[in-house]
């Protein structure tokens, strides 16, 4: 399937961890532990906020990550205090850049890893519940993509948790209707700059892999001589696909049907469960 990551602190290179950890993404490109598969070559985005309110930067390639020496140029430059990256392994969908995550509209971001069983019997269903204004919006062929419009569609921007649950709840619907069982598997990811939502769950309960950072302040304690820890403050946190390194006490995995809200240092749990839009 895919990788991705996501990170909220003080601003720091995205080469941090992007490049430089012992398991970076980018080494996940080419060795995953604990994806569907281990190579991640189908192109790759990474989209950031310099200031909460603007609009995010983007920069999306069909080139294999390991392989993109303008991706090495932007993560040495580019300093920013909230971003997301994904590596990508294409299911149903060609390799074009509209189809890299992450995808965006307007100040959100969002981006999945895992399927929509069967997506092109439920694709033309799935898309024509997305409300007319945003439709037009849509680039790529991707089911990660309509599941975007959709949550979209169901009041992101309002209440994101909710709006997912009942993107999840009109998917699963759907597909039961095609005699598609289990519906989806996805961790995904969105961002405004001000928060990142995140959710791990499946219609069958074997959800792809998701960890987050236990403490950032514990790791100063533990590392205190570690520049990166030391930059990115003590309330940074951190989202992945799979553990950047091999220290047990720095990640925990996000338990089944689990949304996870970040604000600054606050950092909520709550249960995830998909219900009709």
């Amino acid at each position: 399937m895919c990788r991705w990551l996501a990170y909220t602190g003080n601003a720091v290179p995205l080469e941090t961890v992007l490049f430089h950890a012992r398991h970076s993404l980018i080494d996940q490109s080419l060795h995953s532990k604990l994806g569907a598969t281990t190579t991640n070559g189908d192109g790759f985005g990474v989209g950031w906020y310099q200031h909460p309110h603007d609009i995010p930067y983007r920069y999306r390639s069909v080139q294999p990550a390991w392989n993109d020496r303008n991706l090495r140029e932007i993560a040495r430059a580019v300093h920013a205090p909230m971003f997301i990256a994904h590596i990508r392994a294409a299911t149903h969908t060609p390799v074009q850049e509209t189809n890299c995550h992450p995808f965006r509209h307007r100040r959100w971001m969002f981006v999945h890893n895992g399927l929509i069983q069967s997506f092109p019997l439920v694709r033309r269903e799935l898309l024509v519940a997305v409300e007319p204004a945003r439709f037009s919006a849509i680039e790529g062929s991707t089911d990660s993509e309509a599941m975007f419009y959709l949550a979209m569609t169901f009041g992101l921007e309002v209440d994101p948790v909710p709006a997912l649950e009942r993107m999840v709840g009109f998917v699963e619907a759907t597909a039961k209707k095609h005699g598609i069982e289990p519906a989806l598997n996805m961790t995904v990811c969105a961002s405004d700059g001000e928060q990142l939502v995140a959710v791990r769950y499946s219609s069958e309960r074997k959800s792809r892999s998701l960890f987050h950072t236990t403490s950032f302040k514990h790791l100063h304690e533990l590392y205190p001589d570690d520049p990166r820890i030391v930059a990115a403050g003590e309330d940074a946190y951190l989202l992945v696909s799979e553990p950047l390194g091999d220290l047990p006490e720095v990640w925990a995995e996000v338990p089944e049907s689990t949304a996870i809200v970040v604000r600054g240092a606050q950092v909520e749990y709550r249960d995830f469960v998909p219900v009709m839009p």
